[in-house]
Parts: C-alpha cells; structure tokens; sequence
C-alpha cells in the first residue's frame, strides 16, 4: 500500500520590485539539506545555487531567480523561510555604544520588508547631457563577485549592471556596447561622477528592519539597523 502524500500550504505575496502577486511554499525537508550542505561547504555559488533553485521551486517555477533583483531573491527568502520552519528568530545584535556587546533579541521575519532611501533613482546624470540608466544587482550577477571590497569588483559590478547610456537624444543599449567601451566609459569618470554611481548602490532597495535594544552594561538604548540576509541570521 503506498504511503498518503502530504498536502503543502500555499501562501502569496508582492513581489517587491514588481507588485505582482506571487504565491508560494514552504521548502521541503530535501531542499532545506542541499541548502544546509551548500551553506555548510562555504562555497559561494553553491550557496547561491542551492538558493536559486530553492525559490524556483517553492514559487512554483514562476520566479526565475536569476533576473529579479537580489532584494526580492532576500525578501522572498525570507518569507519562505519563514512559513517553513518558524517567522520568528533569535540574534545575538552588537551594541553600538560600545561596540563589544551582544544582546540576544527575537525578531519576527513577517514584519522584515523591503526599504528604499528617499531620493534613490536608478538614472544617474553624469554631465548635463549624459545620463547613465542602471538595473539592480540579481543573483546571476552575484555568481561571480567575491564581495564588493575591491576597486575592481566595483567596476566589474557597475558593468554589469548599466541598463542603457543616454547622450543627449541618443540611446546606447548594453546590448551593444562592447566591455572595453564600458571599461573605458568608466575609468574616465571623474572622481564626483564616480560617488554618483556608488551612490546607485548605497541607497539601492534592500530588506532592512529597525530594533532597538538595551546595552545591560551601559543601560543605553541602541537603535540598530538591520541589513542584508546575513543580518538576520547572526
């Protein structure tokens, strides 16, 4: 006699970057091992593999995880997560008065959602006439990076992820230009123009949640930010 098959519960949600209703799972036991063993191995695009195919899945092969943004790869992470195997999780967050002590607090995955710093536009007026138009960082850009400390991950990230340059009535698709002219275009920036783009990226939407918490040793108040998924799971 084979074995009854279990019903999975579906839930939805708003895709953050698009508004669009997105419904989903909770991951199974078997996706949650690849992804432990991937997380366990510290391999990076393993780890980003193992994510990739984990949000195919649970949105039922509706989200391809490699050409939405990271913040909504993060924030429906987060949600799927979540309904899986608890909304709620213990950190253990520094104190930023003295910045040696650990507080432990709980957080509610539910209330994280995704923040934008007012005035962000993803068009950057380089001069009065050129104007660079950028997409946000995916997954599939991530592949490849080794953090964002390097001048030229930099660079290699803001290749990336130039949608279109504008001269004047003039259009150029990423399409069509070649990494050399890129290159170029970029190492001839001026040191000012240069911010402006790194600016994109400092203020670009990402998950980010509020707590305040009290230093037992110094009996202050700390108001923490919380950014990036790594945040939420020290």
């Amino acid at each position: 006699m084979a074995l009854p098959k279990l019903e999975t519960q579906v839930f939805e949600l708003e895709q953050p970057s698009t508004g669009d209703k997105i419904k989903y799972r909770p991951f199974l036991v078997k996706e949650q091992k690849v992804l432990m063993l991937a997380q366990e191995s510290e391999d990076v695009k393993e780890v980003n593999s193992a994510l990739a195919s984990l949000i195919s899945s649970c949105t039922f092969e509706k989200i391809d995880p490699y050409s939405i943004p990271m913040f909504d790869i993060e924030f429906l992470f987060l949600r799927i997560r979540g309904k899986s195997v608890g909304e709620k999780v213990d950190l253990n967050v520094l104190c930023t008065d003295d910045d040696k002590t650990r507080v432990k607090t709980t957080l509610n995955l539910s209330e994280v959602n995704v923040n934008m710093k007012e005035g962000h536009t993803n068009i950057i007026d380089v001069t009065d006439k050129i104007k660079i138009v950028m997409r946000y960082p995916t997954l599939k850009d991530m592949v490849d990076m080794d953090g964002m400390q390097d001048i030229n991950n930099v660079l290699l990230m803001m290749k990336k992820c130039v949608h279109e340059i504008l001269d004047g009535e003039e259009v150029h698709s990423r399409v069509d230009m070649s990494e050399s002219e890129l290159e170029e275009f970029f190492e001839s920036l001026s040191g000012q123009q240069f911010e402006k783009v790194t600016e994109f990226f400092d203020t670009m939407p990402k998950i980010a949640h509020a707590i305040t918490v009290k230093n037992p040793k110094t009996k202050k108040e700390n108001n923490i930010i919380l950014e990036g998924l790594q945040s939420f799971f020290e």
